[in-house]
C-alpha cells in the first residue's frame, strides 16, 4: 500500500501553522483564512457587477448589500425545530421515491459476487474487501445525486415550494433540512449495507480444512523444551491452497501461513479410530486485522555514509521510492518516536515492505539479502545492536521482532547483552531503525511508509465502519452540492453539474498533469481532434497556426478546469478502501482531517445554496 507522507501528519499538524509537510508551512487553518476572505471578495464584486447590470451602479451596491444583510439575519436565525420538520419533509419524499430500491440493488449484487470473487486469489480479503467498499462508494455517490438534485427543481416546476414558503420557514432552514433529511437517508442505507458488507466478507472468506495426514514426532523440541513439538501434518486443500502444521504436547499448535493466514490446531480427543488423536481445526486467522504502525521520519546515506536528501534513483518513472546501494554503507535510517516500556514491553516488532532492484539476477531462487539493527539516536550515545540478517520479500509484509533483551555493540564493538530501553532508546523515547543491502550491485527500494512500528492491532470491525465513514463523508458532500445545483438549475442539468464536479474531483491530479504537460495529449479540443483524425498522442499538426489556436484555447479551459478542481473537495482523499483491505487501522488524525473537510464543503455548499434560493424568483 502507498501511504502518502501528507497522511503521516496528526491533526495539528496539519490544521495548524508549521507542522511539517503542512500547506505552505501555514496549515490548513491558515489556507483557509487566506482563500474564503478572497473568494467571498471575489464572488461579491461578480454579483455586483451582475447586479449592477440589472439595476445600475448605486442600487447594484445596495441590492448586494441588503442581500448580505438579510443572510446574516437569516444564519443567525435559524431554528432546529424549523431544519428537522423541513429534514422530515426530506425523508417522506425521500421514501416515496423508492430508494430501497438501491438497497435491493445491493443485495442482489452479493448475491451472485460470490460466483465471481475468486477465493483462491493470492490475497481474497483484498479482493473481497475491495469489492464490497468500491461497490458501496458508487451505489452511495449515486443515491446521493438523485435525491439531492431532483428535489427542489421538481418542487418549484410543481409549485408545491409555495406551501413551504407562506410558512414562516427561511430559505436557509429548507437547504439545510433538504441536505439534512437526504443525508438521513443514505445514513440508513450505509448502516444496511455496510452490515451486509461485513457478513459478505466474513462469510465470502470462511473456510476450513480436513486432516489429510499426521505423523508423531519423537524427540523434537521444536524451540519450546518444556512444551515440545508432538504432531506434524497436512491438510487437505480447500481454495488452491493447503497447509502443514504442528501440535505440542500441550493439545494446542497452529498452521502454517498461507496466501497470508492461518489456522489455529488443536487436540480435541487423545485417541480415534486408528490410535491417533482428533485434531479441530479453527478458521481462518491474519486476514482481516487492523494492524496499528508508528510511522518515523525517513533519512538516507550514500555510499559513502554520508547524509544525503533521498535514495538513489534507479531509473523508474514513479521516484515513491528511494534506493539503497548493496555492498556499501549506504543505509535507510527511520527515526521512531513514541517508543515506551508501557507500549512495548516484552518485544518490538517491526514490519518491513521492501523493493528490490537487481543489476544483475544473481541467486535468483532467494531474496536478496539485508540487514537491519537498532541504534540510540542520542548523538553521544555510540551503541547499537548487532545486525539481524533477513531476506527481503518483495509485495508481501515481512516482520521482524526484537526481544526486549539483545546483543549490543559498544565503542569498542565487543557485543554484550543489553536491553532495548535501557541502551538503545533515548531518554525521550526515540529509536532509530537502519536497513541496509548486503549483496553487491543490488539495491533495496523504500518510503518513509515501507518500514513501522507495530503496536497492539486494532478491532477489525472498528476500521470496516471508519472505512464506512470515508464512503458517508462522500455521499454528504456530493448529496449538499446537489442541493446547492439544484437551488438555480432545472433537476437534469444540476445532476449533470454536479455528477461532472464528482468526476473533476476524483480526476484532480489527471487535470492537472495535463495542464503542466506531464501528460501527453493536450486538452480537450486537441484531445478531441486527435481522436477524429486518429492521431496519437505525440504526433504533430501539420498546420502551426491551427495548432497554436488550439492549444491557446485549450489552455484557458484547463485553467479554468484547474481552478475548479482546486475548488472542489478531492475524493480520492476521503477513499479508505486501501486501509482497510491491506489490514492498517484508519488512524485518528486522517479521520479528523476528513471529517474537518468534510464538514467545512458542506456547510459551504448549504450557504451557497442558500444564497442562490434567496435570490431566485421562485414564482416564475
Amino acid at each position: 500500500m502507498v501511504v502518502d507522507e501528507l497522511e503521516l501528519l496528526s491533526f495539528l499538524e496539519w490544521l495548524l501553522p508549521g507542522g511539517d509537510g503542512s500547506e505552505m508551512k501555514i496549515g490548513a487553518l491558515g489556507v483557509f483564512l487566506l482563500i474564503v476572505p478572497a473568494l467571498s471578495a471575489t464572488v461579491a464584486f461578480v454579483c455586483y457587477l451582475f447586479s449592477v447590470a440589472r439595476h445600475g451602479p448605486s442600487e447594484g451596491f445596495y441590492t448586494v448589500a441588503r442581500t448580505v444583510a438579510a443572510g446574516v439575519t437569516d444564519i443567525s436565525h435559524i431554528s432546529p425545530r424549523r431544519v428537522w420538520a423541513m429534514a422530515r419533509l426530506a425523508i417522506n419524499e425521500a421514501v416515496r421515491r423508492r430508494v430501497l430500491i438501491v438497497v435491493a440493488i445491493f443485495m442482489l449484487v452479493l448475491l451472485f459476487a460470490g460466483w465471481f470473487l475468486d477465493s483462491g486469489s493470492e490475497h481474497p480479503a483484498r479482493l473481497y474487501i475491495s469489492f464490497v467498499l468500491t461497490m458501496t462508494t458508487y451505489l452511495a455517490l449515486a443515491l446521493g445525486l438523485l435525491l439531492s438534485t431532483f428535489s427542489l427543481p421538481n418542487d418549484i416546476k410543481n409549485k408545491t415550494i409555495h406551501t413551504i414558503l407562506t410558512k414562516p420557514v427561511r430559505q436557509v432552514e429548507i437547504v439545510l433540512g433538504r441536505i439534512l433529511g437526504f443525508v438521513a437517508v443514505g445514513t440508513a442505507m450505509l448502516v444496511v449495507m455496510g452490515f451486509g458488507s461485513y457478513l459478505f466478507v466474513r462469510r465470502g472468506l470462511s473456510h476450513t480444512h480436513a486432516v489429510e495426514s499426521v505423523e508423531r514426532v519423537e524427540g523434537v523440541a521444536g524451540g519450546q523444551e518444556e512444551n515440545p513439538v508432538v504432531w506434524r501434518g497436512t491438510l487437505t486443500s480447500e481454495d488452491r491452497h493447503t497447509h502443514t502444521f504442528e501440535v505440542h504436547q500441550n493439545g494446542e499448535g497452529q498452521t502454517d501461513i498461507q496466501r497470508g493466514h492461518w489456522h489455529q490446531v488443536r487436540v480435541v480427543k487423545q485417541s480415534g479410530q486408528d490410535g491417533k488423536p482428533v485434531f479441530s481445526i479453527g478458521p481462518p486467522q491474519g486476514w482481516l486485522q487492523a494492524r496499528v504502525p508508528i510511522y518515523g521520519g525517513l533519512m538516507f546515506l550514500d555510499r559513502n555514509g554520508q547524509s544525503a536528501q533521498q535514495g538513489i534513483n534507479v531509473g523508474k518513472e514513479w521516484d515513491y521510492r528511494g534506493y539503497i546501494e548493496g555492498g556499501s554503507q549506504a543505509a535507510a535510517i527511520w527515526t521512531f518516536s513514541g517508543i515506551t516500556e508501557q507500549a512495548f514491553p516484552e518485544q518490538l516488532s517491526l514490519e518491513l515492505n521492501l523493493r528490490v532492484f537487481r543489476s544483475f539476477k544473481g541467486e535468483i531462487e532467494r531474496g536478496v539479502l539485508g540487514s537491519i539493527y537498532l541504534s540510540n539516536p542520542d548523538s553521544g550515545a555510540a551503541m547499537r545492536s548487532v545486525p539481524v540478517s533477513f531476506e527481503a520479500k518483495e509485495f508481501s509484509i515481512d516482520e521482524i521482532v526484537f526481544g526486549r533483551s539483545l546483543d549490543v555493540i559498544e565503542r569498542d564493538g565487543i557485543p554484550r547483552e543489553g536491553d532495548i530501553f535501557k541502551d538503545l532508546v533515548s531518554k525521550d523515547g526515540a529509536l532509530n531503525v537502519i536497513v541496509q543491502c548486503s549483496e553487491r550491485a543490488q539495491y533495496f527500494g523504500m518510503a518513509q511508509g515501507d518500514v513501522y512500528v507495530r503496536s497492539a492491532d486494532a478491532p477489525f470491525f472498528m476500521n470496516f465502519f471508519k472505512g464506512y465513514i470515508g464512503i458517508w463523508l462522500q455521499m454528504v458532500m456530493v448529496t449538499a452540492f446537489g442541493v446547492m445545483f439544484s437551488t438555480f438549475l432545472n433537476a437534469a442539468v444540476a445532476m449533470l453539474t454536479t455528477f461532472s464536479c464528482v468526476i473533476l474531483g476524483f480526476r484532480s491530479e489527471f487535470v492537472s498533469d495535463i495542464r503542466t504537460g506531464d501528460l501527453e495529449g493536450g486538452g480537450p479540443i486537441e484531445a478531441t481532434v486527435r481522436l477524429l483524425t486518429q492521431m496519437n498522442l505525440s504526433g504533430e499538426f501539420s498546420d502551426q497556426l491551427v495548432t497554436k489556436v488550439v492549444q491557446f484555447v485549450d489552455q484557458g479551459l484547463l485553467l479554468l478546469m484547474s481552478f475548479t478542481a482546486n475548488i472542489l473537495p478531492n475524493y480520492n482523499a476521503f477513499d479508505t478502501t486501501d486501509y482497510v483491505a491491506y489490514g492498517f487501522d484508519i488512524y485518528g488524525g486522517l479521520l479528523s482531517r476528513n471529517l474537518t473537510i468534510g464538514l467545512v464543503y458542506t456547510l459551504a455548499a448549504a450557504l451557497v445554496g442558500y444564497f442562490f434560493l434567496k435570490t431566485r424568483e421562485v414564482a416564475a
